[in-house]
């Protein structure tokens, strides 16, 4: 189990989009929740939601914390500690 902790905790992060269709991210933890719409992760540098159009993963990698995405991008955003910004999804427009 060591080994693994390690690999994760010193996961490089980088975002690479080509033609704002395809993006590949490293450095993913875990992903939180993901539609079309949008992905709700947390990477080694902060909490990452990736917004966009018919986006879906075409690779995964639990690993190495590479993730590969298809679909239109529109806004990538960063987010630190525990305050996700999906906490303003759904379910708290639903509650309000």
């Amino acid at each position: 189990m060591d080994k693994i902790d390690s690999v994760i905790t010193s996961l490089n992060h980088s975002i690479t989009i080509n033609e704002r269709k395809n993006i590949i991210i490293t450095g993913v933890k875990k992903i939180d929740n993901f539609d079309e719409n949008e992905f709700f992760m947390e990477t080694s540098m902060g909490n990452l939601t990736l917004k966009g159009e018919e986006l879906e993963i075409i690779k995964l990698d639990t690993y190495q914390g590479n993730v590969s995405i298809k679909g239109k991008v529109d806004s990538i955003t960063y987010t630190e500690g525990d305050n996700k910004e999906k906490e303003s999804g759904f379910f708290s427009k639903l509650f309000k």
